[in-house]
């Protein structure tokens, strides 16, 4: 009977809070229907439409205070101009100074690979301005690997299609007479269009980008695919390194790092992506991909290139397609696309192509049902509107155990489940407390009061010495041991998931639980870990990089940033695969947890839940930062820092042992952080002393 009383209960506080819900969601409708209707007769004002101008002008003064906000104080200024003349230093290896030499040029010109397929380069052509026809063609036919074919289909208006035309026919020529020096691919573009690696198509009216992009797939015959843009530019290596990864790697999906520029000159640069290897949350947040996408033909079997009702992100739809199909994804780190920044084109502003979000997160969406997700919702964030927050859907309400080790620091700890109880929505869930050696009559006070008081049945204390356990032969305690503490603790829980959690810790965001349960039940996930802020709201963890900082064992990303700040290319703002996260907010099921081991009481303070997270990264599982769950962290108050006397000596042994049981997955560096950018600083600064040995690799 008691079964069935507490099943009651339970359904009628449900309905009870669902009714609550309802009312409220009511009264927040009927104030947006007001609130839209009064936004409706201030935007149809003669008055507001004449004031444009003036309002684009305020709010560009409003973007740019912002920016200075977003830095967090004088001394986030000076950091931020300081990184920004690293990139303006970086910047000059990156354009022409990068182009091969004479002597790097007929040494890649002469590589015979094994596989030397041909790539066909889909270009679109509309209305192409003739300098942009001509940088475009003269960069592909300057490539260092010559078994190419470049496909444009040409949807120009009767003003502009003799001009293209004739400039097209002009390079056809140029490069039958090139051919004459290509002995090994002269073979192979026999079958090509006028015996020249140029092909043309005048299309009868213009289709947009999918559909002129389509017929460009018509007139191609190569084993792999590029797309390719109209007014941009590819460096001479790219396909050189792109046949490099088909040989070596068996890629089937290839992408590159690339730039933006102003005007003519790709040297102008206004920003360079440096990208993560393949990252799935990253991808349906973003399309960090881009360019410059070239793919094994095969994966379009059965498929469209571009979907004509995903027109203007018609490319994130393809990539997540084709990378979902794809066996061998491979990112090459070296920046070989230049993305043309002018009036009109998305590089510039999106509000060039409003219709390029909807499409994108059309897109998205499309993917998260194949993959069989269902009830999730898509937004924009902050840092751009087609960098998106994915709400996932939460199964069910299972129960979540959240272990604090726990020695001494009352106040800390009652801090930390005071936030917990009086900010958490998700009320399925136990606190396990794991007493470790204090001897303070004010924590003995407090756990007296959390076993008799309004949280009893919520918060239970363990003592990790109890009866005599875990102590030494003598009946002396060890020294501390953070990774047995924390695994007697999820012994003595009984949740189907896992919160680690600092004792000095404090929850910020109401549904943190909600935020890091939606991506620790999906299948492919190992550990979820939230975003940490120091108490003056700088950033203390966004994510862990492997080898990042002194010890080149692992370092918290954008560490020391303001809180607001976007982060690099926005990753403060969207939920991203990682290497690894902080055990001080760490989210896994109990299932990957004993998969796995828990964690490796040989790690007794330092790294223990890095190499947690390597762990379940080697057994195949993703680990992600998920921004949208935000605590504050007073960081290591309670065992101190490791920066001096025997925590350092302790630390540095850690460190040793860390190195040399990952030496494998730290030797071939962090996939989610870019060789490019250094080790020594965590704000995504590039490594520009380190550069040279980048262009060999």
């Amino acid at each position: 009977m008691q079964d069935d009383f507490d099943y009651k209960s339970a359904y009628e506080r449900e309905k009870l809070k669902s009714a609550d819900l309802a009312e409220r969601l009511a009264e927040v409708e009927d104030k947006n229907q007001e609130l839209q209707f009064k936004l409706d007769r201030i935007k149809n004002n003669p008055i507001w439409k004449a004031s444009t101008p003036a309002r684009n002008a305020m709010h560009f003064v409003i973007r740019q205070r912002d920016r200075l906000r977003n830095q967090g104080s004088l001394r986030g200024v000076i950091a931020k101009i300081k990184y920004k003349q690293i990139e303006k230093k970086a910047m000059t290896h990156y354009g022409t100074e990068s182009f091969p030499s004479d002597e790097t040029r007929k040494a890649q010109e002469s590589t015979v690979f094994e596989k030397e397929p041909l790539i066909s380069i889909l270009v679109p052509l509309y209305n192409t301005p003739e300098k942009f026809l001509r940088d475009m063609i003269e960069s592909v036919l300057y490539q260092t690997y010559g078994n190419f074919q470049l496909c444009l289909a040409d949807g120009s208006d009767s003003e502009h299609v003799e001009l293209v035309r004739t400039i097209v026919d002009e390079y056809k020529t140029k490069d039958k007479e090139a051919l004459k020096s290509l002995e090994r691919f002269k073979d192979r573009t026999r079958g090509l269009q006028d015996g020249s690696r140029i092909s043309y198509m005048k299309l009868e009216k213009n289709e947009g980008i999918a559909g002129n992009t389509n017929h460009c797939l018509e007139m191609a015959e190569g084993e792999y695919i590029g797309l390719f843009d109209h007014d941009d530019i590819l460096h001479p290596e790219a396909l050189y390194w792109y046949v490099k990864a088909i040989n070596e790697e068996d890629a089937d999906y290839i992408y590159c790092d690339e730039t933006t520029f102003k005007g003519d000159d790709i040297n102008k640069m206004i920003t360079m992506h440096f990208k993560p290897d393949y990252a799935i949350d990253n991808l349906r947040a973003n399309n960090y991909i881009c360019h410059f996408s070239v793919f094994k033909r095969t994966l379009l079997d059965g498929t469209e290139l571009f979907r004509t009702k995903f027109d203007g992100s018609q490319d994130h739809d393809m990539i997540l397609r084709l990378t979902d199909r794809a066996q061998h994804i491979v990112h090459v780190p070296k920046l070989l696309y230049y993305w043309r920044s002018h009036a009109g084109s998305v590089a510039s502003s999106i509000s060039a192509k409003p219709y390029a979000i909807e499409a994108a997160k059309g897109a998205v969406a499309d993917h998260l049902r194949r993959h069989g997700y269902d009830h999730f919702k898509i937004t924009s964030t902050r840092a751009f509107e087609t960098i998106f927050k994915i709400t996932y859907e939460v199964i069910g309400t299972p129960k979540i155990s959240i272990v604090i080790p726990n020695c001494e620091h009352a106040e800390d700890l009652k801090r930390c489940i005071d936030s917990i109880f009086e900010k958490s929505v998700y009320d399925n869930y136990e606190i396990i407390v794991v007493e470790n050696g204090s001897t303070g009559a004010e924590i003995k006070g407090y756990y007296e009061e959390l076993k008799n008081g309004a949280l009893k049945d919520i918060v239970k204390v363990v003592d990790f010495y109890e009866n005599g356990a875990h102590l030494n032969a003598d009946g002396s305690k060890p020294s501390f041991n953070y990774s047995a503490v924390v695994n007697y603790g999820v012994e003595c829980s009984s949740g189907e998931y896992i919160v680690l959690l600092n004792n000095d810790t404090q929850v910020i965001t109401v549904n943190w639980m909600e935020e890091l349960l939606m991506y620790a039940q999906r299948e492919d996930v190992g550990a979820v870990g939230g975003k940490l802020y120091f108490p003056d709201r700088k950033i203390q963890h966004a994510g862990v990089v492997l080898k990042l900082g002194a010890h080149r064992t692992a370092g918290h990303s954008h560490y020391g940033q303001a809180g607001m700040n976007l982060g690099y290319m926005g990753r403060l703002c969207y939920a991203q695969d990682v290497s690894a996260v902080t055990g001080a907010c760490l989210m896994v099921s109990r299932k990957k947890y004993d998969e796995v081991g828990g964690f490796d009481e040989t790690f007794e303070v330092s790294l223990n839940d890095v190499d947690f997270c390597l762990k379940l990264r080697e057994k195949g599982y993703l680990n992600v930062f998920t921004p949208f769950a935000e605590l504050f962290h007073y960081e290591s108050l309670s065992r101190g820092l490791d920066l001096e006397g025997k925590n350092a000596q302790r630390y540095e042994k850690e460190s040793e042992h860390f190195r040399t049981k990952w030496k494998e997955v730290l030797d071939k560096g962090d996939p989610y952080y870019n060789p490019n950018f250094s080790l020594d600083r965590s704000d995504f600064s590039l490594n520009v002393e380190g550069y040279s040995s980048l262009r060999t690799q």
